[in-house]
Formats: C-alpha cells, structure tokens, sequence
C-alpha cells in the first residue's frame, strides 16, 4: 500500500523500516516484563519486596522521563536535528543508552556478587534508571513519527498494527530463543528454573540485543524525517512572554483516552509480569514452560496484529476494544477457575492465545485512539504520548509492587487470584473508559487562546473520526 503525504509516498520499505525501528525495545521490554521477576527472585534470590521494588524504580523512572522525553523531542531545533530529525536524533541517544545498560540487567552483580542484597540494589538501580530513560526517548521518538509519516486515521491505524507487528515478531523472538536455551540446556523436564540458571539468562540477552542492535541500525538508514512544512497550529500554543498555554489539559477527551490506555498497559504488562510467577509457583511447571507459555499469548498477539491489518474501516475502535476485551476476559476467567491436570497440560495453551490476542487487540486500539487525538498537530505528538506512556508506566509499577510486598508469605493460589482479578479488572475499566467515549473529535477538539486561531479551525479543519 502507498499513500501519498505532502508528496512522499508511504512505500512497503518505508513502512517495513519503520516498524524494525522499535525491535530494540520490543526484545528488552519482553525480557523486562516477563522474566525480570523470576531473574531477581529466582535466580538472583532477592526478596519478592526487593525485586518488586526494583521494578517499582524503573517504572517511575519511566513514567517521569516520558513527558520530559516527549516535551524535548517536540521543541528540539538544532543544526543536527534539521539534518537528521529530531525525532531519529532522540532514538539514537536512547538506542545508545540502552545498550550501554541493559545487558547489565541480566547479569550477576560485576565485583559485588556477595554483597548484601540491599547493596547490590544500587548497583542494579544505576543501570536500571539509564535504560529507562534510554527505553523511553526510543518509544516516544518512535510512536510520535506516526503522524510525521501520514494525516490519515485508517493509515496511522495501520502503521500502528506494523509497529505492533514486529513487537510480536519480537517478542515470539524472545521466547522462542528462551526455550531453545532453557530446553537444550535443562537437565530434565521437571527442573525449574534456579540460581544456576544466571548464565542462560545472560546468553539469551547477548543474543536479543545483537538481533535489536541490527534493526536500530537498519531504522535510522531506511527512514528519512525531513518532511514538508505544514501550516499547522500546535497542540500546546505559546503567548507573548514564550509561556505555554497547555490547553489540552482542560480537555476531558485526553483523560478518557488516558484512561483507556492505562487500563489497556495494566492488562497487558500486569499478566506478562505475573504468568512466569503462576506458571512456576501456583501451577509448579518446568522452566520451559515459562517460555511456551508465554510464546503462546504472543501466537494469539500475531493473529490480532493480522487481524487488524485487514480490519476494513467500517470496524470502530470501540467494537475492537470490545473483541479484545472479551476474549481478555474468559481468558482471566478461566485462570481462575482452571485446576486440573487437563488444564495445566492443554488448556492453559488456550487460554494463553485467548489473553494475548485479547491484550494486542486492546493495544493496538488504544494506540490508534491517542493518534487519533493527536490528530494532525505534529508538533506537540511527542508529548502526548509521553503523557500517555506517564500514566502506563506510573499505574504498572506501583500495582506491581503493592502485588509483590505481600506475596512472600502467600499462599500458592495468589498469583492466579492476581492475574484473574486485577487484570480482569482493568480490562473493565478500559472496556467502559472506551465505551463512553464520544462519536467524535468533533466536539472536543483541542482549542487555543487565540480567537482569531478557533474562528479559522472551525471553518476550515475537519477534525478525523476518533471512533
């Protein structure tokens, strides 16, 4: 498909070199959900307090370089960012940082391995909070050239389910590189995973960020920012004395919309987070498992990523929230009810592909909602979805570790009671937050203090369907 904006042509290699550019991320971020817990307390040993509270800082510290990220990326204009863009400038410092920290991560304290556990904290937290930072000037740079690269919403819906794409790809990627390495290397199908595992955990990020380091590369040679000036007016306007005048703020469209992707980040991180935990304690399976398992969920993400793909455009957001919502649900539902032998051996396959085509439908909607709200007002993109990824961040670290100060002295049942019902819960959040959504933008669109700026937006600007 090409689409024609401002006389560039949205080719199949320019979305394809688009997409890639988000790899890097997508590969950490998989390792980070899904097996940074069961690395801490598993194999590292640290308390389930100790290791939540180290994902409790790298979440906050994501939540708060997001908007700072966002609110730079909008106003960076130097010689170096008209040459190169200052969106690709952004995504190179972050693609820097995280690979100068990440692999760290993975690894045994360097020189401090028997140190008392609340010192190795430190060191771990230091390269912790430059990933994040990293994390976050990669995803916001990435997310905010969706309306860079086109005005239209089926378009920028299907940008968004690319990029989506290959954070399946990606994280089919991971896990498969997991069970390959935990399976070839196990001693027996029953071993769990343990403290002398560190060295597979460490082999599996070497690889991972090899495959991220090569599609970052691929990313800034295949995709060109230089764009064609608009005539546009920005989401956050400037008065006489150069203070700005955040408008979209009084807007209640940009909380609903918040409210829908936090809801939709809960669910989807909370149960990527938690399953590895389920599968080990609650349900007792193998170290492989903590790889099927999940490759399972993401098999059902691809098939939402194609599902979308194809989606025609008579499909509203709020009927792909409800699809996904629903399938989330019984998903949730039959974890907590599921026991037996037949659903540890079978069905808990179902209901991973049940949950993971659930989530990705629910994100993908989510994401085609804020660019929705961006709209065609570029300039302040950044920010808005450094807002967005604020409240996702925030909310997914602080219940994550409200979820692990109690659970050393729990029972084997808490995790499946945790992912059944505070994920379950958050999905009916997301699923009422979009429902009572309006039809429009028409109506709430974001205005500015300048009259002279309203009177001509109302007679000239056609604001897209948001629904």
């Amino acid at each position: 498909m090409d689409n024609e904006f401002n006389g560039r042509s949205i080719t199949l290699s320019l979305q394809l070199g688009y997409g890639i550019g988000h790899v890097l991320n997508d590969v950490c971020a998989s390792l980070w959900f899904t097996y940074f817990l069961v690395f801490f307390h598993l194999v590292l040993e640290f308390s389930s307090t100790q290791s939540g509270n180290l994902m409790l800082i790298g979440q906050i510290v994501d939540a708060l370089a997001t908007p700072f990220v966002g609110y730079h990326s909008d106003h960076t204009d130097n010689f170096i960012s008209a040459r190169y863009g200052k969106r690709k400038l952004w995504h190179l410092f972050g693609t820097v940082c995280v690979l100068s920290s990440f692999p760290f991560i993975f690894m045994t304290c360097v020189g401090c391995s028997l140190s008392h556990k609340w010192a190795q904290m430190y060191y771990y937290a230091s390269f912790i909070l430059i990933f994040q930072i990293g994390w976050a000037a990669v995803q916001i740079s990435h997310l905010s050239l969706i309306p860079e690269l086109t005005e239209d919403s089926h378009v920028r819906t299907h940008l968004t389910a690319i990029r989506f794409g290959f954070t399946v790809f990606s994280n089919l990627f991971v896990y498969i590189i997991t069970w390959i390495i935990l399976h070839i290397t196990g001693e027996c199908d029953k071993e769990q995973v343990g403290p002398a595992d560190a060295w597979k955990f460490r082999h599996i990020v070497y690889i991972v960020l090899g495959v991220g380091t090569i599609t970052s590369v691929l990313f800034h040679a295949c995709v060109s920012e230089r764009r064609g000036h608009r005539d546009q007016q920005p989401l956050i306007d400037y008065n006489d004395n150069n203070r700005v005048h955040f408008s979209i703020f009084r807007k209640l469209l940009l909380y609903q919309v918040a409210g829908v992707y936090m809801s939709t980040r809960i669910v989807v991180n909370i149960s990527q987070v938690f399953i590895p935990l389920y599968l080990h304690k609650t349900l007792g399976l193998a170290a492989r498992a903590l790889a099927v398992i999940p490759l399972s969920m993401y098999l059902g993400s691809m098939l939402a990523a194609t599902t979308q793909r194809f989606a025609p455009r008579s499909f509203t957001h709020k009927l792909n929230y409800l699809i996904g919502s629903v399938c989330s649900l019984i998903g949730f539902i039959w974890i907590y009810l599921g026991t037996d032998y037949n659903y540890k051996v079978y069905y808990i396959y179902v209901v991973g592909v049940l949950i993971g085509f659930g989530g990705s439908q629910m994100l993908v909607t989510g994401l085609a909602l804020t660019a929705d709200l961006v709209g065609d007002r570029t300039e302040a993109s950044a920010f808005v979805y450094g807002l967005m990824s604020f409240t996702d961040k925030l909310s997914c670290g602080v219940v994550i570790a409200l979820i692990q100060m109690y659970a050393d002295d729990a029972s084997m049942n808490y995790y499946r009671s945790i992912i059944s019902w505070v994920c379950g819960g958050a999905c009916l959040m997301g699923l009422i937050c979009t429902l009572i959504l309006p039809k429009s933008t028409s109506n709430v669109q974001v205005t500015y203090d300048n009259p002279t700026i309203n009177a001509i937006e109302e007679e000239t600007q056609s604001p897209p369907d948001l629904l």
